[in-house]
């Protein structure tokens, strides 16, 4: 598994999106009981933190430990630094796992033998994330420029999986059916810019060029957002799950 994301943990957890309510309705329909939940790849612990609402304990793993330093502790939740393919967790352990934003860095064969040995029979695997935000056609031109045409190159060859809506990764399960999910949240234009430079390509090209990427289109993106203070941003929820 890759780790893009220690370097810039704090930003990660201040500017990164939520996930809706309305998804984990979803999941915990599903979910033949609420024991305990391995939350894989958890970053900051966005997801392990909902799950704590729900199950009776919640186990939270990744491979970077700044990220998980950035996790709000909570007694319900158990945070380790492990890889996602290899655990110390006793077989069968899990009613539900969940991996956010983050399967498409995994070396899916093992991790999925991980899956197999730790859920429950009957257990649920959950695959989610996001993908492109959009904001208003203007301010989806500028950030589509980003996107593509500056730091396009600088994408590790994973992100395609996103690109792809999640529905080209290896996924040896049969799915469950699933309805569309969109996640919204109100943002200022300070929040947008801190949101695009947690990109990882982002990074990247800072790191190649020595010239942040984001302050290139920071006065179109500006003129793009126009006086409003706020404007909603919409977050479409990639989904696979399956009962495995």
């Amino acid at each position: 598994m890759k780790d893009n994301f220690s370097v810039h943990a704090g930003k990660y957890a201040k500017f990164r999106p939520q996930y809706p309510d309305a998804l984990f309705d979803y999941l915990l329909a599903l979910v033949p009981a609420r024991n305990a939940a391995w939350d894989c790849g958890t970053g900051n612990g966005q997801v392990a933190s909902r799950l704590a609402q729900h199950f009776d304990k919640v186990f939270a793993t990744d491979i970077s430990r700044q990220q998980i330093e950035q996790a709000k502790p909570h007694p319900k939740i158990e945070y380790t630094v492990q890889p996602a393919e290899e655990t110390s967790f006793p077989d069968h352990s899990f009613d539900l796992v969940t991996v956010a934003q983050a399967i498409h860095w995994f070396d899916f064969d093992a991790f999925y033998r991980e899956v197999d040995r730790t859920l429950k029979k009957g257990g649920i695997l959950a695959v989610t994330g996001y993908g492109l935000l959009h904001v208003t056609p203007a301010v989806d031109t500028v950030i589509r420029r980003l996107y593509v045409q500056i730091v396009g190159q600088y994408w590790d060859r994973e992100r395609k999986y996103v690109d792809e809506n999640y529905m080209t990764i290896p996924f040896p399960y049969t799915c469950l059916p699933a309805p569309y999910f969109e996640h919204t949240e109100e943002w200022s234009l300070e929040h947008l810019k801190g949101y695009l430079s947690t990109w990882s390509a982002v990074d990247h090209y800072i790191q190649d060029r020595r010239t942040d990427p984001v302050e290139l289109i920071s006065d179109d993106l500006k003129a793009a957002w126009g006086k409003e203070s706020l404007h909603t941003v919409r977050f479409p929820i990639l989904l696979r799950t399956a009962r495995v």
